[in-house]
C-alpha cells in the first residue's frame, strides 16, 4: 500500500485532535473529487514498518484523541489487507482513541454484503476495528460546506460499533 499523507495535529477529520492517514488507490473516482492524484494506487510513498511507527508516536500524546482513516480509498481491498494489521496495533496501544474512516462506498451494498464491491476477507475484522465510518461517494450536487466531517448530504456519518451492534445504521449524532 501507499500514502499519500500524513497529517499530525488534524482537526478537519473527525471529532477532537488527529492523526490522519491518507491511502493512495480508489477506483470511485468521485466528480470533483478533493484529492485525484490518490486514485493511483502508488502515489505518494510506500507504507513501511517506518510509517507505521512514525503514527504510532504521532498517536502517542494525550492531545490526540485518534486516528483518522481517508484517502483515496481505505476499503478498496488491498489497502483494507494492509491496514488491517495495523489498525489492530492502533486498538491495541490506544483502547482509550477512537478511529474514524471516510470511504466512498456504502456500508451496506459495498462492504457489508458477501457480492459487495468493496468486500474481502479484512472486511468484517476491519469495520469491527473503526468506531466512526464516513460513508458514501462525494456527490458535487449535494455539497454542503454547512455538513460537519463531510463534504455532501448523501454521506453518512455511522456510530459503526452501534450499527454492527444493534443490525441497523445508527448515526453519530453531532
Amino acid at each position: 500500500m501507499y500514502y499519500g499523507n500524513i497529517k499530525k495535529t488534524d482537526i478537519a477529520d473527525g471529532l477532537g485532535v488527529r492523526v490522519s492517514l491518507f491511502v493512495s488507490g480508489c477506483t470511485n473516482h468521485c466528480r470533483h473529487c478533493f484529492q485525484p492524484e490518490t486514485w493511483d494506487f502508488h502515489y505518494g510513498k510506500p507504507f513501511t514498518a517506518e510509517t507505521e511507527e512514525e503514527l504510532i508516536k504521532a498517536l502517542s500524546p494525550s492531545y490526540i484523541n485518534g486516528l483518522s482513516l481517508l484517502g483515496g480509498e481505505p476499503f478498496e481491498p488491498d489497502n483494507q489487507r494492509a491496514l488491517l494489521p495495523f489498525v489492530r496495533r492502533v486498538r491495541t496501544a490506544f483502547p482509550g482513541k477512537d478511529v474514524w474512516c471516510y470511504t466512498g462506498f456504502t456500508l451496506e451494498k459495498d462492504l457489508l454484503a458477501q457480492d459487495g464491491r468493496a468486500h474481502c476477507e479484512a472486511t468484517g475484522e476491519l469495520l469491527s476495528l473503526i468506531d466512526v465510518l464516513v460513508d458514501g461517494r462525494f456527490e458535487e450536487e449535494k455539497k454542503s460546506v454547512a455538513l460537519k466531517f463531510r463534504g455532501s448530504s448523501n454521506q453518512r456519518l455511522i456510530d459503526l460499533r452501534a450499527t454492527l451492534k444493534e443490525g441497523h445504521i445508527v448515526l453519530l449524532d453531532i
